[in-house]
């Protein structure tokens, strides 16, 4: 049997903005630490992405101990930094897909640099630690919360995936387009479709979900710019039920410490969804 080995680990501080590669992680009840703590929202108190606005693709992320610092890839002297503590205190609605959940505004003038980007008035805000976003009961085992992703705490992705994928493309694409938070080597392609339950380290995972793409996955990360790949490469043989598939999400028990190079032991496989 293939070995599964852990080769990259991504968070995503801020929803929809440049995402981090890590050696290694802290993991807790929501997801990877500073995962998607934070999210720019309208003035309806809605999230925004990129998939409506693909130039958040052009702000990079990084983070220290005390600061999280936003920079423009190709103006690099367009930048903010600002304490990860920040907030003003005051609890705000804020609207994730179908979830009502709350947000805490990081500061007026954070928000304002991200409106002055966007031409349009947006505030950034943090999940407080008491929000409880809770993940779909249909797929919940024990009433697991979620930070401000897109409805799981983790999403994982074998790179022989990815690599099927760049063979049927004619311009490759990077990993970064579908924005996962671990990626593995061994097995074939989409061999996580047939994940059930497994350990790294002394985390308990379990694949619930396929995860179903969008347009988000057609902007370029490094341009902002948008095509029709790789999605409609995709959808020759990655749809079920008029949805295209790529990616597993994860719920998860326990808390610890994820490392690339750990092992991914596979506790029990369930029937791939595709073949």
């Amino acid at each position: 049997m293939n070995r599964f080995q852990l080769s990259e680990i991504y968070i995503y501080p801020i929803k929809s903005l440049g995402g981090i590669s890590l050696t290694e992680s802290a993991i807790a009840e929501t997801g990877l630490f500073y995962d998607r703590k934070w999210v720019l929202i309208d003035d309806t108190g809605t999230f925004i992405t990129q998939r409506k606005y693909p130039q958040l693709s052009l702000l990079e992320v990084s983070i220290t101990a005390e600061n999280l610092t936003v920079a423009h890839k190709e103006n690099p002297t367009l930048r903010i930094t600002f304490p990860i503590a920040k907030t003003t205190g005051k609890p705000i609605p804020v609207t994730i897909w179908d979830d009502l959940t709350e947000g805490i505004e990081v500061d007026k003038s954070v928000s304002d640099w991200f409106s002055g980007f966007m031409n349009m008035p947006v505030r950034l805000v943090s999940m407080p630690e008491q929000a409880r976003r809770i993940v779909d009961p249909k797929y919940a085992a024990h009433q697991e919360i979620v930070s401000f992703a897109d409805g799981y705490p983790c999403l994982m992705i074998g790179q022989a995936s990815l690599d099927q994928l760049n063979e049927k493309l004619e311009t490759p694409v990077l990993m970064d387009r579908f924005r996962p938070n671990f990626v593995f080597t061994g097995g074939e392609p989409h061999a996580e479709d047939a994940f059930d339950s497994f350990e790294m380290g002394s985390i308990s995972f379990s694949a619930v979900k396929p995860c179903a793409r969008c347009v988000l996955v057609t902007v370029n990360q490094q341009t902002a710019t948008k095509s029709a790949e790789p999605l409609k490469t995709l959808a020759g043989y990655r749809s079920l039920n008029n949805k295209i598939m790529f990616g597993q999400n994860l719920l998860h028990k326990g808390s610890g410490i994820i490392k690339v190079g750990m092992e991914i032991k596979i506790n029990s496989f369930q029937e791939k969804i595709l073949s």
